[in-house]
This record gives structure tokens, sequence and C-alpha cells, in this order.
């Protein structure tokens, strides 16, 4: 008897933790961070170093790019021009007002329009970054 009683407390202790966790969980994950896993070599030796053997697992910070906290130097997660359903990683090259000199883009120099970045792989030659499809919105 006294066991059964025990299992409900236990129970409903676990259903009322489920329902406050998980709505605080989605919120966390959709408005300040989230966890990515970074796959292929467009971003060696900073980020995947080993390739394919043990893919890296970063956190994102949502909350600077909400804020429009995005600096040179930063590392993004941005839709892929390519497929919109897959997200790329890749470093913040220049911001809105720079000048950049491009590597194979189709003008030489850029200068990065208002609310888009100038995103660029670590690993040149191996990255499907700005150098390809240009300019990419904030």
């Amino acid at each position: 008897m006294a066991q059964t009683g025990f299992g409900r407390r236990y129970f409903k202790a676990f259903v009322s933790g489920f329902f406050v966790a998980v709505p605080v969980t989605v919120t966390v994950l959709d408005r300040l961070a989230y966890v990515a896993r970074v796959e292929g070599a467009s971003m060696q030796p900073s980020l995947n170093p080993d390739g394919e053997l043990s893919p890296d697992v970063v956190l994102l910070n949502r909350w600077s790019v909400r804020n429009y906290q995005v600096q040179r130097g930063d590392i993004v997660s941005v839709l892929s021009p390519k497929d919109p359903q897959q997200k790329i990683i890749k470093r913040v090259i220049g911001i809105e007002g720079d000048f950049i000199k491009t590597l194979g883009y189709k003008n030489r120099y850029v200068r990065v329009p208002d609310g888009h970045l100038w995103i660029e792989g670590d690993h040149h030659g191996h990255s499907f970054d700005s150098n390809t499809f240009g300019p990419r919105i904030l």
C-alpha cells in the first residue's frame, strides 16, 4: 500500500517537472543558444581538425545574433544558399560597410551591404562561402 502512494507521488513530481522543463528548454534553445555538429573540412583546423573521424560539437549563441552583436572574427551559422534545410558554419571576415578583397568572387573587391556579412571558411579552397555566393544577410 505504501509503495503505491510513493509511486504516484514520484510520477506526479516527474510529470510536473517534465511540463516545466520542456518549455524552458525549448525557449533556451530558441532564444539563447543551441548545440550544432560541425562536419566537413571548411573550418579546419579551427573546427573539426580530425575530419569525419570525430566531428566537433559546438554551442552557438543566438542572443548575439538577435541583437546584431556580430563582429569580425566571430564564427556564425547561416542557412546554406544551396540547400536552405542545411546550416553552414563560417567565420565573419567583413561586416556591413567593409571593403573585402575576395578570393575568386565575381568582383575582386566588394563592399559589404548594410545588413549583410562576408563569411569564409578557414580552410580556403575547401569552403562553400561568400567567395562563391556573395554577402549573406545577417
